[in-house]
């Protein structure tokens, strides 16, 4: 979840004082040698310290070589953008989340094509019906599925 997710929809928008501050405190823990960088197993550390999950290989893997090739690691300011743009993409799922569980009524984890039309009634009324139908088709085909939407 870091910046090939992120690209369609981030804003750009700079973190919060608060942020940034907590950011370069994990940074500065991180680099225990202070060495003005982190290695691959200190960034594995820091996004677990802040987001509580350990990066899989693929992403750690990603992170490394998207940063400057000339580097040792990730630099300060770096790290900084990096977790601006976990940050956003982690409170864009969460968005989906809330917006997901507020139309799964009955709490499945899923919507028929009822509690679909149900839904897109309430927020876009005017939407015609074959619209919603081809958006449930979309939606469930994606998860190979015929009659469900799903949140993951």
């Amino acid at each position: 979840m870091f910046a090939s997710e992120t690209r369609t929809w981030w804003t750009g928008r700079e973190a919060r004082p608060s942020d940034r501050r907590k950011w370069v405190k994990v940074f500065e823990a991180c680099d225990e040698d202070k060495k003005g960088y982190l290695s691959r197993e200190d960034f594995k550390v820091a996004v677990v310290m802040l987001f509580g999950y350990k990066p899989t290989k693929i992403e750690a893997d990603s992170v490394m070589t998207s940063i400057n090739s000339n580097a040792s690691g990730i630099c300060l300011e770096e790290f900084i953008k990096l977790m601006e743009k976990k940050k956003a993409a982690q409170l864009h799922q969460n968005e989906i989340r809330q917006i997901f569980t507020a139309f799964d009524r009955q709490y499945r984890g899923f919507l028929t094509l009822e509690d679909f039309k149900k839904a897109f009634k309430q927020v876009a009324p005017k939407l015609s019906e074959r619209i919603v139908l081809e958006a449930f088709s979309y939606s469930s085909a994606q998860l190979h599925e015929k009659h469900i939407v799903s949140f993951f």
